[in-house]
């Protein structure tokens, strides 16, 4: 028997490189063109680690890195722990166990998504503070004056974090269930005739088999957790993301900025990298496909009464006590320019969200489309480049198109001046397209993710018959895909423009002059100590995060294999 012939490393070279050659055809070159865009961004804030700042950076390591550093880290370990916690244990007891609310805690557990975080900073500073309602009714009750009795300071970094984890939670209540739902009934059957009740059944079966669910949901948390600025910055607690903005435009310093930026970006990457570590080589796989109805537990006494509190504290302290405070604001007090300026700045967030979330999906569509036509490695490549934008925090997103826009306007008005002594202004970046551009990079994973699943479960007999029906490619996406796919091109749409209007970060950073959003309007009243002006715009953007909770809700009922919703 002969043996097979070595490949010279020459070779061995052109054989990876063909992987990765670029075929041109109109598809090929889409998804090459969506993911420069989207890396951009990155490209620019890491150009710009090793350009000289005239001391700007040295003095800003000597004096604020160290702090940024401390608070990034306790922020980012607190809330990571709490919401797993949070997450996981709910998420268990309304998939496994039987108690009083079980079903309205199902669907009501995802509400704390509808509110940002710094909107819940605004209720909770203003029900906590010193003349707050609590206070003032602790001091009324009790005849205490002030100081006579110890209350935890609500603007600092535990106030923010917890609050944070109240809020962001339930992206990992949402995979965690979503796994334990998908768990084989076998699995747990092995475990009971081994002897383990429910608890040692959660530790030690449950828990290894979600872990991949747990460790998504806490990255997402992770990624969430370092784009915050409100509430941060409204709590004064200095952190990255707070740091940027302070060294843009407080110092007047954007190649430090950047440089601030580049190190928040390598902190998320190295975030990204352990994730992937972690999981190793290890999969977890369910060995049956006997999907049966799941095993509840039934409590009852005190057992019941803790989950129901376990379930019921979450949804109050995340949603019903701040919409409360937030609605109580807005009937008695709320924005003096309601129905006059504030329609125009509903108008601006309502019409950028609608454009980019169209944006987004449209560019969803086009990389799933891509990648099923031609399923290279190139291909692959640049999907995974468009999709990792919801990884970046938005004020790297933010720096890293403000760069390249404004030396492109300062270039094309000297241009102009010089040639025609004219001058037309911030073409790019004064005006909203990059406010557009922004959000389509940060928010386009959302889509991709939504849309690739529901495209990947169209059979390709449905492609290969329109073909031969005479259908491009184009029309086959258009008459075929495009329908099967509404639902969930609708979903994805609602999910981008949610996410767009609450988008703060980057909107403070690359808003144009005297243009303002429902959150930089809610931000602004805030920083000025209006909390009761800011319920109405912080209660607008509630109302409308509420749509893509409902959806997600719905969704979540069809959500084990086998089984029909009630």
């Amino acid at each position: 028997m002969s043996l097979p012939a070595r490949r010279s490393p020459l070779a061995l070279l052109s054989g990876l490189a063909s992987r990765f050659t670029l075929s041109l055809n109109p598809w090929s070159i889409a998804l090459f063109l969506i993911a420069l865009s989207v890396a951009l961004p990155i490209l620019v804030v890491f150009g710009h680690i090793l350009v000289p700042t005239e001391g700007v950076w040295q003095h800003l390591a000597s004096t604020v890195l160290p702090r940024y550093l401390s608070n990034t880290f306790w922020l980012v370990l607190w809330v990571g722990l709490g919401t797993l916690i949070i997450g996981a244990s709910s998420a268990w007891l309304v998939v496994m166990c039987r108690f009083p609310g079980k079903r309205i805690f199902e669907w009501a557990l995802l509400l704390p998504l509808a509110v940002p975080t710094y909107v819940i900073a605004y209720a909770y500073t203003d029900f906590l503070q010193v003349a707050g309602p609590l206070q003032s009714a602790l001091r009324e009750w009790f005849g205490w004056q002030f100081g006579d009795y110890y209350f935890p300071n609500i603007r600092s970094l535990g106030g923010a974090a917890t609050l944070i984890t109240f809020v962001l939670y339930p992206y990992v209540y949402l995979l965690a269930r979503a796994s334990f739902l998908e768990q084989s009934v076998c699995v747990l059957d092995v475990g009971r005739t081994l002897g383990r009740g429910p608890w040692h059944l959660f530790s030690s079966v449950a828990l290894p088999l979600a872990r991949p669910a747990l460790v998504g949901g806490v990255s997402l948390v992770l990624m969430e957790t370092l784009n915050e600025f409100g509430a941060v910055q409204f709590f004064g607690v200095d952190t990255f993301t707070t740091g940027i903005y302070r060294t843009w435009f407080g110092l007047g310093e954007p190649v430090a900025a950047a440089q601030l930026a580049a190190c928040l970006l390598t902190f998320v990457i190295v975030l990204v990298l352990l994730e992937r570590y972690s999981r190793g080589k290890r999969r977890y796989f369910h060995t049956t496909n006997r999907y049966q109805q799941l095993p509840e537990y039934q409590l009852r006494g005190w057992r019941a009464f803790g989950a129901t509190m376990v379930c019921l504290l979450p949804i109050v302290i995340g949603f019903l006590l701040p919409s409360g405070i937030l609605l109580n604001l807005a009937i008695h007090q709320g924005d003096t320019l309601f129905g006059t300026r504030f329609i125009r700045f509903a108008t601006n967030s309502l019409s950028l969200s609608l454009v980019a979330a169209l944006i987004a999906v449209g560019m969803a569509v086009l990389l799933s489309y891509g990648v099923r036509l031609h399923n290279s490695a190139s291909a692959r490549l640049f999907t995974r480049v468009a999709a990792m934008g919801y990884a970046i925090p938005g004020s790297v997103v933010a720096v890293g198109i403000l760069i390249p826009f404004a030396w492109l306007d300062n270039t094309l008005n000297t241009w102009l001046h010089e040639h025609y002594g004219k001058i037309i202004g911030l073409v790019f970046s004064g005006s909203a397209f990059i406010l557009i551009y922004a959000y389509v990079v940060r928010f386009l994973a959302v889509s991709f993710n939504a849309v690739e699943a529901s495209l990947g479960k169209v059979t390709p007999s449905m492609d290969a018959a329109s073909r031969t029906l005479g259908q491009t490619a184009g029309g086959t996406l258009r008459k075929i895909h495009t329908p099967l796919m509404r639902s969930s091109l609708l979903a994805a749409g609602i999910l981008v423009f949610v996410d767009a209007m609450k988008e703060l970060p980057a909107t403070m950073i690359l808003r144009p002059f005297n243009f303002d959003t429902l959150a930089v309007r809610a931000h602004s009243l805030a920083s000025d100590e209006r909390l009761a002006e800011a319920s109405t715009a912080s209660l607008t953007i509630v109302v409308v995060g509420i749509l893509p909770v409902i959806l997600l809700s719905l969704a979540m009922r069809r959500a084990r294999p086998g089984s029909q919703a009630e």
